[in-house]
């Protein structure tokens, strides 16, 4: 919990206080203030403020600034087991993120919403059905019923030798605790976010950006939590009963299966409708109804498991647990039908010619389907490996997954290798403009280099083109979409009992042993893909470099609230947004006047704090952003949140006192409204024009007189003791005490 603005610490009345917020490379408070000694001065250990310690030399900021630090790091990040369980938890976060990437008509908003929430909850149902495949498909109906796998297995032989209804009843269990671990891990406040909440009435009007933080999404996540709650009891239901239905099955479970139907049908209506419980605030309605549901289905889940336990009816004959298999091929038809209508309301709200047209909605949506269907797969394969290994060659297939989920992997590997085909042709065909635009920057940022800064030249050149590669990533991301569709919808095949060896070879001629090759190596590739990010989760956020690249895309998720999945890890700027904006009310009203100085993701809080700001605190207010990715990553993915219109508005708020440096060499940030660079035409009439700096990277290609080799190349590093920033600091500190007195 935060400190009382009376214990604050705050600057002098009159003073210029310079809050720096840093960007994902989650530095410390003495690296941002760019000072040996730093104290808190208000927030806690996950989200503070901190000050140049008293008493040290150089403890005021350029141009006698009063200098602060905003140090966020902390809100998304965490112990390296909550870092693990956030990897586990990016497909839910990634469909969260693409509902946020709606395109900007209004009209779309609704549309889009319902289906990426439909698409929530089926993978919520793919979380349980990858859990049931793997305990009561794999383990209790085919390996307990096979003497020759539970042979030697002293963990499984004693309950192989007990009635299926008994096998099955006890590993519900798993499944069970596997619903219960998630809701858990959803419901826990991984941070304090609740510390801080913004007022009900701020001067934010209809720009959108200012919603993110300035409500409290409690009460909304929690609705849809009970939604998915009873989502994943009520599949876990589905499976068993669905199994059970035989000839002679009694009445009762005959009941049971008409009102777990009716669950799944409340849920997805609930889901879709808005007006009940898409309100930031308690209703004790929706509160009611959501809760009720899920209670209603964990008790319906307690009853299904004592009559597939009780019930004499004989089960139906199966190699697997029958209608498994068609009911996770179905699931994946319904994925597919989602994606695509995802990306025919972008089609039809944008069109194809439009430059901001909101495709990272479908990009971003068929990425994290495709990432839970990987994680599934392999979970169950891994399963059977398990179980298989010590079977001779010719009993390799007794322990066998539907054949849905080969088709699944069959279908992502494809994706990924064809992402990766057109990532290299993207590549080598972008490379020659990208190469022609570095040179022609590099000639004329430094026309009187000597010959002997040739190799520097170069390195120089390879840094801009490789910076601009950024703008060329939607083919790719595109293109993967596309694919990852059309692999979801090949899993309709295992509705017939397909393999892909046996319809590849009969229809492409491919022989099937190679088939089955690609299918092991590919289940592999994603046991690769899944250690990576477990590797990735845990080092984004122990080591500072590797950070800068990985932490972007996590930072980035998670700065969005949880309006769409539940399951998603929480969103950081419900506190940090609010907490920025009664700092910066604070400070203004004891009489300071506020410099704001975001670096990369900093500079989108600190856009969303201005927008919350009222006028009287705004008119005090300036700000800097350096390295920003407002224009070039925001714009284009969220154009319904962030676009020029808001962005202008961000100006007005400040007064126009804003300065953004940008690079060419910077892979992430960019200008926000004009390059400015040398010989672009000017706008004298308009404010906005003056808002960009364009900054040489590197200074020089030589070495100066005092040292040895050139200046460095930053990049995106955000280099606060830079003079040239430094000189910005001073500009709009000035700035701030004339046009404010």
């Amino acid at each position: 919990m935060s400190e009382t603005p009376s214990t604050a610490g705050p600057a002098e009345t009159g003073e210029v206080v310079e809050l720096r917020v840093h960007g994902v490379s989650g530095a410390g408070p003495e690296q941002v203030l760019d000072r040996p000694h730093a104290y808190q001065v208000a927030g806690d250990s996950n989200g503070g403020f901190f000050r140049p310690r008293p008493g040290y030399p150089d403890s005021c900021g350029p141009g006698g600034v009063t200098v602060e630090a905003y140090r966020w790091s902390d809100l998304p990040s965490g112990t390296a087991v909550r870092t693990l369980s956030l990897v586990f938890l990016l497909p839910f976060m990634l469909c969260n993120v693409a509902a946020w990437m709606r395109p900007n008509p209004t009209g779309s908003h609704t549309m889009m919403k319902v289906l990426c929430r439909i698409l929530g909850l089926t993978l919520t149902a793919l979380y349980v059905l990858s859990i049931v495949g793997a305990a009561l498909d794999l383990v209790a109906w085919q390996c307990m019923a096979s003497p020759r796998c539970v042979r030697d297995r002293d963990w499984l032989s004693w309950l192989g030798t007990q009635p299926t209804g008994l096998r099955l009843a006890v590993l519900s269990l798993i499944p069970i605790g596997a619903i219960a671990l998630i809701w858990w891990l959803s419901a826990r406040p991984g941070r304090p976010f609740s510390a801080f909440h913004a007022p009900k009435t701020t001067g934010s009007g209809p720009y959108q950006l200012a919603a993110v933080g300035r409500w409290d999404s409690a009460p909304l996540v929690g609705r849809l939590r009970s939604i998915h709650v009873a989502t994943a009891f009520a599949t876990l239901d589905a499976s068993l009963l669905a199994a059970r239905l035989s000839p002679g099955v009694s009445v009762v479970t005959l009941v049971l299966g008409v009102l777990v139907g009716a669950v799944l049908a409340a849920c997805i209506a609930l889901i879709c409708a808005r007006n009940l419980i898409d309100h930031p605030e308690p209703r004790p309605t929706a509160d009611a109804v959501t809760r009720m549901l899920r209670t209603f289905t964990c008790g319906l889940t307690v009853l299904v498991v004592l009559v597939v336990l009780l019930d004499p009816a004989p089960w139906p004959p199966g190699i697997g647990l029958p209608r498994y298999g068609a009911f996770l091929a179905w699931v994946f038809v319904a994925q597919t039908l989602l994606l695509a209508g995802i990306g025919l309301v972008v089609l039809r709200h944008r069109g194809l010619r439009s430059r901001r047209r909101g495709w990272g909605a479908p990009a971003i949506a068929a990425v994290a389907t495709g990432l839970a269907v990987a994680f599934s797969s392999e979970l169950v394969y891994r399963i059977a490996d398990l179980l298989n290994r010590e079977e001779p060659t010719a009993a390799r297939a007794v322990i066998s997954p539907p054949p849905a989920y080969k088709w699944a992997i069959f279908g992502f590997v494809l994706a990924v290798l064809g992402a990766l085909v057109v990532a290299g042709l993207v590549t080598v065909v972008s490379a020659r403009g990208r190469y022609r635009a570095a040179a022609d920057i590099v000639a004329r940022d430094f026309p009187d280099a000597p010959p002997k800064a040739a190799p520097r030249l170069r390195q120089v050149e390879r840094t801009i083109a490789r910076a601009r590669f950024t703008e060329h990533l939607e083919p790719i991301t595109m293109v993967y979409a596309c694919l990852i569709g059309l692999g979801l919808a090949t899993s309709a095949l295992g509705l017939m009992g397909r393999f892909p060896a046996d319809v590849i070879q009969g229809y492409i001629g491919i022989p099937g042993d190679l088939v089955n090759f690609f299918l092991g190596v590919g289940s592999y590739v994603i046991a690769a893909i899944l250690l990576g990010l477990v590797v990735g989760g845990i080092f984004a956020y122990r080591t500072v470099e590797f950070r800068r690249y990985v932490g972007v895309i996590w930072d980035l998720g998670t700065f969005w609230p949880r309006g769409t999945h539940p399951f998603a890890p929480p969103c950081y700027a419900e506190r940090a947004v609010p907490e920025l904006t009664q700092r910066i009310t604070y400070l203004v009203g004891q009489g300071n006047r506020v410099l704001l100085s975001g670096h990369s993701h900093g500079s989108v809080l600190l856009a969303a704090a201005v927008l919350q700001l009222p006028e009287r605190v705004g008119s005090r207010v300036a700000l800097l952003t350096y390295g920003s990715p407002l224009r070039r990553l925001y714009g284009p993915l969220f154009p319904a949140y962030v676009d020029e219109s808001v962005l202008r508005e961000v100006g007005r708020r400040v007064g126009w006192r804003w300065i953004n440096i940008w690079r060419d060499t910077d892979q992430i940030g960019s200008w926000i409204f004009s390059p400015n660079r040398p010989g672009d035409p000017t706008r004298p009439d308009d404010p906005a024009a003056t808002v960009d700096r364009r900054q040489i990277d590197p200074r020089d290609v030589v070495p100066p007189p005092s040292d040895s080799v050139p200046p460095p190349i930053f990049g995106h590093w955000p280099g606060e003791s830079d003079d040239r920033l430094t000189e910005s600091v001073r500009e709009l500190a000035e700035r701030l005490r004339t046009e404010t007195s």
